[in-house]
């Protein structure tokens, strides 16, 4: 699997079809670049997809002197994929927390980019929980706390959810994703790694507004993580998108797209 050095951090990422548009695919939290395969041969014949693996996941490593994760650093790294590979013009595709990796790529490469899809991105209107974790002084050291010592926090989860103050599915998406301590320490490695990709929203609409940029938006209408209400600000302002809301929640969302677009090609290609 190719990858991208810099100094003592590395990129890697696996190059999947061989169609003449590229297309850079960002994963979601827990994932690696091979959550992309199914997708990768729905998109065939027309699409080269280059599936990246964000930092902390698969084999992508982010050294402490890079940390937290920089616009910049990120920018230099796409840049030196994008030479190594000999691309020109580019589509973008993200999930969930690969949404703040597609945004930062918008913001520095705009005038590059043909296609935008995001898959109930994150990004665009930040969790309550990764804000807490990048505040500085004790909020953050008591999300540490948190994340390596998890035992009351499940405890008070599972009364919010009996007093039905937290929907179900976010508890055991919590659970899922934070049941042993190696997910635990990537779970607070990558909130506090990534709390320098932030966006200004209205410079986002912007950039899209004034670009022939074409925006394609997935969400699942059971999804409790990334939710239509929480963007729809952000799709209102935009000048033009496709929305399409499917019958699923977050964990299978890029599953259901993929087998959406499967079904629907005639309709999405150019």
């Amino acid at each position: 699997m190719p990858f991208i050095r810099i100094k003592s951090s590395k990129l890697h990422y696996r190059i999947m079809g061989t169609g003449p548009r590229a297309l850079l695919a960002f994963h979601g939290y827990g994932q690696e670049g091979h959550y992309y395969d199914n997708m990768a041969r729905t998109l065939q014949p027309e699409y080269r997809v280059y599936a990246i693996d964000l930092f902390f996941h698969g084999q992508s490593t982010l050294s402490k002197a890079d940390q937290p994760l920089s616009k910049k650093k990120l920018q230099a790294f796409i840049q030196a994929l994008l030479e190594k590979e000999e691309i020109g013009r580019f589509s973008v595709m993200a999930f969930s927390m690969g949404g703040k990796f597609a945004l930062t790529v918008l913001e520095k490469f705009h005038d590059r980019m043909q296609e935008l899809y995001l898959i109930a991105p994150d990004g665009i209107k930040t969790h309550l929980l990764y804000s807490l974790a990048t505040y500085p002084g004790w909020m953050q050291g008591l999300f540490k706390r948190i994340v390596l010592r998890p035992t009351r926090f499940f405890q008070t989860l599972t009364w919010l959810e009996q007093k039905r103050w937290v929907d179900s599915g976010l508890v055991k998406f919590a659970n899922w994703q934070m049941d042993s301590p190696q997910k635990r320490l990537r779970v607070y490695r990558s909130w506090t790694g990534f709390s320098n990709l932030t966006f200004d929203t209205r410079k986002i609409v912007r950039l899209l507004n004034q670009s022939n940029i074409e925006v394609n938006v997935f969400l699942g209408k059971y999804d409790q993580i990334i939710s239509q209400k929480r963007l729809q600000v952000f799709l209102n302002a935009l000048k033009r998108h496709n929305l399409v809301v499917l019958q699923t929640g977050h964990t299978n969302l890029l599953y259901t797209v993929a087998t959406w677009l499967r079904n629907h090609r005639s309709k999405t290609a150019n």
